[in-house]
């Protein structure tokens, strides 16, 4: 077995499992289809004249502007409670003291003073609630999917139609200033801008500090129509420290002296929104799903009145997306074409209530118009894309005909009929609702065909690691059969070939999946016939033995979020199984203690006839030592935030001393036999990868994006990267899959490492020799190799050795990530799949590849260094013999 046959089949087992990811990832993490098509004045959004009240204004498009200047301060990360204020405390009760508490003053003031010039509201944000996501919802209307979260630092021009693009087009001057990752999404619309970098999240003034450097002064120069802050010291902060840190009411207090400096300097025509694009946990963290998370706060003013009615008791909550089609339309904007936001019908109604019917069909009027748009983006995208519900979509534009017929027998008869015009209100309202709830169901549709595709591909390469793991200690097994492979591949190609020639679109990922299949069913085909069919049946399909059981219980363990939530638990607890186990081992194989002490049965467990090469009591001391260091390992950790009453460990480091532990109790119990193969048995590889999961969890990471370790960007730079992305993304990455990698380079060590452990102790044994009987017995012994001599003696069995040991550790890692793609795909609509169960999925596919591509070298590392000490050797019996 040729060292080169054995890498490559490890690289095209590799490439079975990359195949089967790809697949399963493109039907479960889809994106929704993003159109070019843009608005315009000139074109309204449906038939019929303009709305009622825009004939002859000045500033009309497809509604007349209210407003001819606009003031956006995003701070990011402003939770709503960081703006609601300090709650009352009864006599007798403890006040309530928070940091964040009460320290936007200003908002409440004017609330209580103006109330028919302000409102406060809590704008929920849809996930994930990473930043580049919320700004493309806050600027297109539209609605963000679960995988551009990877893209939140990778930026990426906005290609469908948005607020920035209709300002441009319309002549409106825009000024930025603050987070450089608007440069990316809007490259050249700004006619001035001040961009400041956004990635060190330690630095908590320098981006708030820039942007008040620049803000009072171009106000003031009135050079502008839109003025846009991004301030980013509060995200930060939490970043950094927490909302619970005294530093966060330092930044909200500078935050409400900027509000109240805004507001001294607004003019009549300008309105003042002041926004949160997301919450943060209570560690400061942000990405996912949460009630924290996705409550943000958003605040409207403007020096002259803007709603007829003081605000109501009870809070309004508004979806995110609609401030889009609001500003639009108070600016005199098209509505951006890809919006399903629902317009804030209350800022259309006359800001003086002496004519109530005035204003409900100012308000219809606006609700129509964003009606009209959104049902010509369903027509354009359901004949783009085909993915939205059949059903339900003819039901929406049935509703929609129906309220649009109503609102023009009202323009005909503007006088009375005010039950009507509620009504036709009722109907726009329902519409707009109804079809952002489906294009939410719609955009979470699961392509099932390509997720059934790819955990099938990536069970049948589980079935091909514990398969050739077993063949490949028979003699006479070649690893790689080139013709079925040559067969498949060749296929493929040809398949890509007629599909291009035809125009068909050509899918890489259903390549790939092609190539893997076309190459894996001829390869067991001819393994079977040529080989397989000449062995004994109970041979071809083996079971790990006891193993087993506990790679079906961590299989099981995937199904359920609260054991995935609890993973940093279960995985010590198996792990100190299997050791246990290990343990065992070496008293039935009577390596530990007498075997009449205990007859507790073997379990099936072989024994061994060959002597101890460790005493039973340095054995068993390593088995307590590695189960007390599993035990200490479980103070170094990180609470998930799904729950609160645990409290992180202050240290955050593992226990390096575990693997070498694990190594020698290892060594301990596996046999080494001369004739043979060097087998690693499967305890061993399933207590090494545990132990990388272990490690995971005690370097204090947990599988779900706001755990990320994203400080890890700046070790050894602490002033930043400037533009550069990649070299942060790889220090995050190594810092967060270290222990895969580590794992996976040294799994070659599981079988090295007991010939290293035999020859000390042979030569220990050496040193208590005493008598001449045993010295005359001595050079007979010695002339029997040891350690790596005996693996250059048989170099066809050492790299069978590491062909097995590499599938097997593929097989178990190919396992867990078989257990995620299913209980993705079987739980896709649970209430967790985007806070726990995708999370765990994608995290678990990166430590795959991180793992494979870690085998793959730490074997070819070996197989270097073998070659280089045979060639060595060689030289040295040739200078020996002259």
């Amino acid at each position: 077995m040729q060292k080169i046959s054995v890498l490559l089949f490890l690289a095209w087992v590799s490439f079975l499992f990359y195949a089967g990811i790809a697949l399963f990832t493109s039907g479960f993490l889809l994106t929704r289809l993003e159109l070019t098509n843009h608005s315009s004045c000139e074109e309204p959004p449906g038939p019929g004249s303009l709305p009622w009240g825009s004939q002859g204004k000045p500033g009309a498009c497809w509604m007349a502007s209210r407003f001819s200047r606009l003031v956006l301060v995003l701070v990011d990360a402003l939770r709503f409670d960081f703006a609601q204020p300090q709650p009352s405390h009864g006599p007798g009760e403890p006040p309530v003291s928070l940091p964040f508490l009460g320290k936007l003053n200003s908002l409440q003031r004017i609330l209580e003073i103006q109330p028919h010039h302000a409102r406060l509201y809590q704008s929920k944000a849809d996930p994930p609630t990473t930043t580049m996501q919320r700004l493309k919802a806050l600027t297109t209307g539209s609605l963000p999917t679960f995988i551009d979260a990877g893209s939140n630092f990778a930026s990426y021009a906005i290609v469908e139609d948005n607020l920035i693009k209709q300002l441009t087009n319309a002549g409106r001057h825009v000024v930025f200033m603050g987070d450089d990752t608007w440069k990316d999404l809007f490259p050249g619309a700004f006619s001035q801008a001040f961009f400041f970098p956004s990635f060190n999240v330690r630095d908590l003034h320098t981006v708030d500090n820039g942007i008040l450097e620049h803000l009072y002064p171009t106000m003031d120069g009135g050079e502008w129509d839109v003025l846009i802050a991004h301030f980013l010291g509060v995200d930060h902060c939490g970043h950094k420290y927490g909302p619970h840190h005294p530093e966060m009411a330092k930044k909200l207090s500078q935050m409400d002296q900027v509000i109240q400096g805004l507001v001294e300097r607004l003019e009549n025509d300008t309105l003042l929104v002041v926004i949160g694009d997301h919450g943060m946990t209570i560690t400061g963290d942000h990405g996912g799903d949460s009630d924290l998370e996705i409550s943000a706060a958003l605040f409207l003013y403007s020096p002259k009145a803007l709603f007829p009615r003081v605000p109501p008791k009870e809070l309004e909550i508004v979806p995110q997306i609609s401030l889009v089609p609001t500003l639009a339309l108070l600016l005199g904007l098209p509505i951006p074409f890809g919006n399903i936001g629902e317009v804030m019908a209350e800022l259309f109604a006359e800001a003086e209530d002496s004519q109530p019917h005035s204003s409900a069909l100012a308000q219809a009027s606006a609700l129509h118009l964003n009606a009209q748009q959104v049902s010509r983006f369903l027509h354009t995208y359901s004949a783009a894309a085909q993915d939205l519900q059949v059903k339900e979509l003819h039901q929406l534009q049935n509703l929609f005909s129906k309220a649009s017929a109503d609102y023009q027998r009202l323009l005909q008869s503007p006088q009375g009929a005010e039950a009507a015009l509620q009504t036709v209100i009722t109907e726009l309202q329902q519409f707009l609702r109804g079809v952002r709830a489906m294009c939410i169901e719609s955009w979470a549709r699961f392509s099932l065909g390509r997720m059934a595709g790819g955990a099938a591909l990536m069970a049948a390469a589980c079935f091909l690691c514990l398969l050739v793991s077993q063949w490949a200690t028979y003699p006479g097994f070649h690893p790689l059969l080139l013709t079925p492979m040559a067969c498949g591949l060749a296929g493929t190609i040809v398949c890509a070939g007629l599909l291009a020639t035809t125009g068909l679109k050509l899918d890489p990922v259903v390549l790939g999946a092609m190539a893997a299949v076309g190459s894996l069913l001829p390869f067991l085909w001819k393994a079977w016939a040529g080989w397989g069919s000449k062995r004994p049946l109970a041979a071809l399909f083996p079971t790990p033995g006891p193993v087993l059981l506990f790679l079906l219980i961590r299989f099981a363990a995937f199904f359920s979020d609260s054991f995935v939530v609890a993973e940093a638990r279960a995985t010590p607890f198996l792990l100190g199984s299997l050791i246990l186990l290990l343990v065992a081992q070496l008293h039935w194989e009577g390596k530990l203690l007498p075997p009449k002490l205990l007859t507790i049965p073997r379990l099936c467990f072989s024994a061994s006839t060959g002597q101890s090469r460790h005493s039973g009591t340095h054995a068993l001391g390593l088995g307590v030592g590695l189960l007390l260091c599993i035990r200490l390992a479980g103070l170094f950790h990180r609470c998930p935030e799904e729950t609160p009453a645990c409290h992180s460990s202050p240290w955050l480091s593992p226990l390096a001393s575990m693997s070498f532990l694990l190594l020698h109790l290892l060594a301990a119990g596996i046999p080494i036999t001369t004739p043979g193969p060097f087998t690693v048995p499967w305890q061993a590889v399933s207590a090494w990868a545990l132990m990388a999961t272990q490690t995971f969890y005690s370097m204090g990471h947990q599988p779900v994006f706001p755990a990320i370790h994203w400080h890890a960007a700046f070790v050894g730079f602490p002033e930043g990267h400037g533009s550069s992305t990649w070299l942060p993304a790889l220090l995050v990455g190594a810092n967060t899959f270290a222990s895969h990698l580590l794992f996976a380079v040294g799994c070659p060590l599981l079988l090295l490492w007991p010939f290293l452990c035999e020859s000390q102790g042979a030569r220990k044994r050496w040193q208590h020799l005493g008598n001449e009987a045993e010295a005359r017995v001595r050079p007979e012994e010695e002339e029997e190799p040891r350690m790596e001599m005996r693996l250059r003696d048989a170099p066809h069995h050492f790299n069978a050795a590491l062909l097995q040991l590499g599938l097997k550790y593929l097989f178990v890692l190919g396992i867990q990530i078989l257990a995620c793609a299913l209980a993705a795909s079987i739980l896709r609509r649970h209430l967790m799949v985007w806070k726990v169960f995708a999370p765990k999925f994608i995290f678990e596919a990166m430590g795959f590849i991180v793992s494979s591509v870690g085998l793959f070298l730490g074997i070819a590392l070996v197989m270097r260094v073998d070659g280089a000490v045979s060639s060595w050797f060689r030289q040295l019996i040739l200078a020996q013999q002259r």
